[in-house]
């Protein structure tokens, strides 16, 4: 019992230390990806651009939990800008109520950071155009 036994104490004694200081390791990672994607996105300027809305999507998530379960909706939208360059932007349930494919307008955004998209009227699109 002494020599079979004390292997497994070995083991967590080595293993699990190994494995916890690589979950930490990941968590700041992650962490501290966001806090620089935070503080770049802040040094951006704030641009404001013609563009036309070229899709929306979502992404539903759920969880169940012991009480209960829950879900969690994302929205994106696609901008295309006049370079013919596509933007994807993370946006509120609200925002992408109002968009709809084939809206223009000017967005405005700041690195990543989606700040917000005014609508052109239809009636002005249509006199521009023609």
């Amino acid at each position: 019992m002494g020599i079979e036994s004390s292997w497994m104490f070995d083991f967590f004694g080595t293993v699990f230390p190994v494995v916890f200081v690589l979950i930490i390791g990941i968590v700041l990672l992650s962490v501290g990806k966001e806090v620089w994607r935070w503080g770049h996105n802040n040094t951006q300027p704030l641009l404001t651009v013609p563009s036309r809305i070229t899709g929306r999507r979502m992404q539903i998530s759920q969880s169940q939990a012991e009480p209960g379960s829950s879900a969690r909706t994302l929205y994106y939208i696609t901008f295309e800008v006049e370079s013919g360059d596509r933007l994807e932007f993370k946006v509120n349930g609200e925002e992408y109520g109002l968009c709809s494919e084939g809206d223009e307008g000017r967005l405005s955004f700041k690195g990543t950071r989606y700040i917000g998209f005014e609508r052109y009227n239809r009636l002005y699109s249509e006199r521009v155009r023609g």
